[in-house]
């Protein structure tokens, strides 16, 4: 379906796995403020309509399925959550799973965590913050951490537009390295370590996450963020094109 500018083409959780042969799979997980940086951002929002796109937020959800009643079952999936269904996935498939991006700390205690949970090969990175473009050097340290594990399914937390514009850099390479799924996931890293705590589902499910999530990291960037995410409000209007289901292509 298209949503505010945007192609929603994952809205179920068995679109996720659904590819190609030989193809790399890349998925991007769209909030409301991603929703507005792609709508002010024309390179951006070309390269989530060229790939997937889930539903990533709750208040975007909700607006999206009053506006199109056909599609009967729709399912918000952000990268906090569905890197345990790759996890799960990779496991079943005997597929390694590399984390990039985060803070060093809550990178290596998900890796952690997901080894113990999971029992998978998996790996990660944190290299030092930069803004984008990347430095030669930078990108040099991903790729090569990268090569040298070869995983099947990467998880890139740069936050947005950042992890995606990292993952069109550098989209042949990590084809040839033989990555099958490549997923913008922003802060996921420090959900699944633990160092920050989820909303409760109560308040997932009234759309106040952001919120939440500003009063256990109170700072002037991220209540920034909150207003932003306002923006995607902007792009609501007209009718949106549906479709039946979402075919995860």
């Amino acid at each position: 379906m298209q949503f505010c500018n945007l192609e929603f083409n994952i809205l179920r959780k068995d679109d996720l796995f659904t590819r190609k042969p030989d193809e790399l799979k890349v998925i991007v997980t769209a909030n409301a403020q991603l929703i507005a940086l792609a709508n002010a951002n024309k390179r951006y929002m070309d390269f989530i309509n060229s790939h997937n796109a889930t539903f990533d937020g709750e208040i975007p959800l909700k607006v999206a399925k009053w506006k199109c009643k056909r599609i009967s079952h729709i399912e918000k999936l952000p990268g906090s959550e569905i890197i345990y269904d790759f996890s799960q996935f990779a496991k079943e498939n005997s597929m390694k799973l590399f984390l990039l991006g985060g803070k060093a700390a809550s990178n290596e205690a998900a890796v952690q965590k997901i080894r113990r949970r999971y029992g998978i090969s998996t790996e990660g990175f944190s290299p030092h913050f930069e803004e984008y473009p990347f430095s030669k050097e930078f990108t040099e340290s991903c790729l090569m951490k990268i090569a040298d594990f070869q995983p099947d399914i990467l998880f890139v937390g740069f936050g947005a537009p950042k992890q995606e514009f990292f993952i069109e850099d550098n989209f042949s390479f990590l084809k040839s390295c033989g990555v099958k799924y490549a997923v913008g996931c922003g802060g996921t890293f420090e959900f699944v370590s633990g160092m920050i705590p989820r909303a409760p589902k109560s308040v997932q499910k009234i759309g106040l996450e952001s919120l939440f999530r500003f009063f256990t990291e109170i700072s002037w960037m991220r209540f920034c963020r909150i207003l932003y995410s306002f923006m995607f409000l902007r792009y609501v209007n007209g009718k949106p094109k549906c479709c039946s289901a979402g075919n995860g292509e």
